[in-house]
């Protein structure tokens, strides 16, 4: 019994690896998700970029920005911004534009919901919603 539940388990977690994380506006309509492998797609399943761990990039491959912590610089290196660790984010000056709560709702500065994410590390989805690097 403790093999089967092991088993269930991993193949559980291997599952969850592979699924697409999703990203929706307001309206909950699906923008964009995030595939197992980086891969960034638009909401009509066209290629726009990607994030592989720590290198952001656009959709012709073209390095754009990194992550490097919770801190997102862009091509030239210049910090663009930050991730707090209780999902606020911020920009260069360190003033916040949004945050992205533990829940996936993503909030702008006066705390109105533009979107939320499904399964989506909190930078990757302030890239997306606030840095525009993709």
């Amino acid at each position: 019994m403790k093999k089967f539940i092991l088993l269930f388990l991993m193949l559980m977690c291997m599952a969850s690896v592979c699924l697409a994380q999703t990203c929706r506006d307001k309206n909950n309509m699906t923008v964009g998700k995030i595939e197992s492998d980086g891969t960034v797609r638009n909401a009509r399943n066209m290629k726009i970029g990607s994030i592989d761990g720590k290198t952001i990039r656009d959709a012709r491959n073209m390095k754009v920005g990194s992550i490097d912590g919770k801190t997102i610089r862009d091509a030239r290196n210049m910090k663009v911004g930050t991730v707090d660790s209780d999902g606020t984010v911020r920009d260069a000056r360190n003033m916040k534009i949004g945050t992205v709560d533990r829940n996936g709702t993503v909030r702008d500065k006066s705390n109105m919901k533009i979107g939320s994410v499904s399964g989506v590390d909190p930078t990757y989805a302030a890239v997306l919603f606030f840095f525009d690097l993709l």
